[in-house]
């Protein structure tokens, strides 16, 4: 199936801007009431806090694909933490214990931390992936 492989820089950059605005969105409901949602209006000094200003200030930065690499290493890391500190304890299968997301937050971003933006972004236009 190599019909897609020519796209493949493109659908790295499509993936990341996705990826990056659903991750995006938890931090605008948290800080920004957009959209309100249950978890809107948190303290900045929680923990929940302190993982809406990464999600907010890194999604940013990974939708735009500017110093891609480094702010998705951290959210990865964010991710990872947030997986065993809130689902593994629940459970050991991550169906059963609701950390399906985090964990796909954490490997797609570790994934592009390793392989960069991609051909749309402005660390591409700015020379520095």
């Amino acid at each position: 199936m190599n019909f897609l492989k020519p796209y493949s820089g493109y659908l790295q950059s499509l993936m990341r801007v996705m990826v990056g605005l659903a991750f995006l969105q938890h931090g605008t409901t948290k800080f920004l009431d957009l959209p309100a949602t249950k978890m809107s209006g948190i303290s900045p000094m929680s923990l929940s806090g302190a993982a809406g200003i990464i999600e907010l200030v890194f999604g940013s930065l990974i939708v735009l694909g500017l110093f891609t690499r480094p702010a998705a290493f951290i959210a990865s890391g964010t991710m990872a933490f947030a997986y065993f500190l809130k689902h593994a304890p629940r459970d050991f299968y991550p169906i059963n214990n609701g950390g399906e997301l985090a964990l796909v937050y954490c490997f797609v971003f570790l994934f592009l931390a390793a392989a960069g933006a991609g051909p749309v972004s402005l660390d591409r236009i700015l020379g520095k992936d």
